[in-house]
């Protein structure tokens, strides 16, 4: 009797019409669908799009939602574990609703009134796992994204419950127990506590609780900035949709985002007038600029640029109405001046290739020291100075960090046998 041979796959994909799912590890090897796990917070959310966009699944990822209650007494419970801040939220609610009932008997109201959570999407660690369990023999792995500090425990307990039906990937560092995760990626300023500078800004009683626990290891992808949707196809597009309003602009066309300080980069109206006096001086080299705020820049900011640029026949300022032109400005921009607090932005305006100026970055502390320093040694930025010739323009190899990080990805899929079928 012959034994039974199995057919070798066939050696030329594109003339066969492609390689079989047999053949790339079956159905049970291959990555269709992705689960991002978010905090509600846009610039933490839109890294994990970015990184799906970059691996080819940016129609086939649903988006869940750890959220935390807000307002009142939560904002003084916002460092706790997420799943301890409901808890006693939950606590104090009931307590309220209790006290609110008894008031509204004394009153003769038949309703003492409402006070709980309102009801939102959530992510759910059971129903999750369920589905990765339930539809893997139909649909294969299911890859779990999540960023930011409250998706940490939800994520964790996927891999843990369903670690052979899922790849979990975790953006921004946990700081402890990275074997909890299939990878981690984080820039490569959040490991800034353990160098000697570092150590030296922190009591030592408090390194547990802000710093990483240990080097990073195989399950750590570093980054320069944060990820992003930001790349080629993302900025044509846009190129195309702004066209009408962008194109008859006269060149240079500067770009100008002004963020909102934080406790790391601190700054006040002092820095905002520095600011509008150095675009005062280098409008004689641009031939159009454009001003555009965080949804969170404090009025008095916003105020001074208005006042002191807003009749200029050449500064356009976005009132904050839709359309949102960031795209626009990414993709028609020929240079950018941006406040040093913002990694996001920063980090997306370097992807373009094109001129990144930044105001205030030698007000920045910690570890935002360190993301600056690493921005100029790689000549993608250089301080506002209010000197520069805007016709003058440098470049510099674009910052690539979602494609890097994508890559690796893949890689570590392929460790695994599993690969992404988009």
């Amino acid at each position: 009797m012959k034994p039974i041979r199995l057919p070798e796959p066939p050696s030329s994909p594109r003339a066969m019409g492609g390689v079989p799912d047999i053949f790339e590890g079956g159905v049970h090897g291959l990555i269709r669908r992705a689960v991002i796990i978010g905090n509600g917070f846009p610039a933490s959310e839109n890294q994990s799009i970015g990184l799906v966009q970059a691996l080819g699944l940016s129609d086939k990822h649903t988006l869940y939602r750890v959220t935390r209650p807000r307002g009142g007494v939560n904002e003084w419970l916002h460092w706790l574990p997420v799943s301890l801040h409901k808890s006693l939220y939950y606590i104090i609610s009931q307590i309220c609703r209790i006290l609110l009932r008894r008031r509204a008997r004394k009153l003769g109201m038949e309703n003492g009134g409402n006070v709980g959570l309102s009801s939102i999407l959530e992510a759910d660690v059971k129903s999750i796992v369920r589905m990765a369990r339930e539809t893997f023999e139909k649909d294969g792995p299911l890859l779990v994204i999540a960023s930011g500090r409250d998706t940490i425990s939800i994520t964790s307990s996927i891999k843990r419950l369903a670690s052979d039906n899922v790849f979990v990937v975790q953006i921004q560092h946990p700081r402890s127990r990275l074997d909890r995760f299939d990878l981690v990626i984080t820039p490569k300023h959040d490991y800034y506590p353990l160098t000697p500078q570092g150590k030296e800004q922190v009591p030592r009683f408090l390194h547990k609780w802000i710093t990483p626990y240990e080097l990073p290891d195989k399950h750590v992808v570093l980054t320069v900035g944060a990820l992003h949707q930001v790349d080629f196809t993302a900025l044509r597009a846009a190129a195309i949709t702004w066209h009408e309003e962008f194109a008859p602009l006269p060149k240079p066309l500067l770009v100008v985002n002004i963020g909102v300080p934080t406790r790391f980069c601190r700054y006040g109206s002092d820095l905002i007038k520095q600011l509008t006096a150095s675009l005062h001086n280098v409008l004689a080299s641009c031939g159009s600029v454009r001003i555009s705020f965080s949804r969170r820049t404090p009025e008095k900011h916003s105020k001074i640029v208005v006042k002191e640029l807003d009749m200029d026949p050449k500064v356009h300022i976005w009132n904050g109405e839709e359309p949102n032109p960031h795209m626009g400005h990414l993709a028609w921009a020929d240079a950018f001046v941006i406040t040093a607090d913002s990694v996001s932005m920063l980090s997306e305006a370097c992807s373009t290739g094109k001129p990144v100026y930044v105001v205030g970055a030698e007000r920045c502390t910690w570890k935002f020291t360190d993301f600056h320093k690493a921005l100029r040694e790689r000549g993608l930025t250089r301080p506002f100075t209010g000197l520069e010739d805007m016709s003058e323009s440098w470049s510099y190899p674009p910052l690539n960090d979602t494609a890097v990080a994508a890559t690796r990805v893949n890689e570590a899929l392929a460790e695994r046998g599993w690969k992404i079928k988009a």
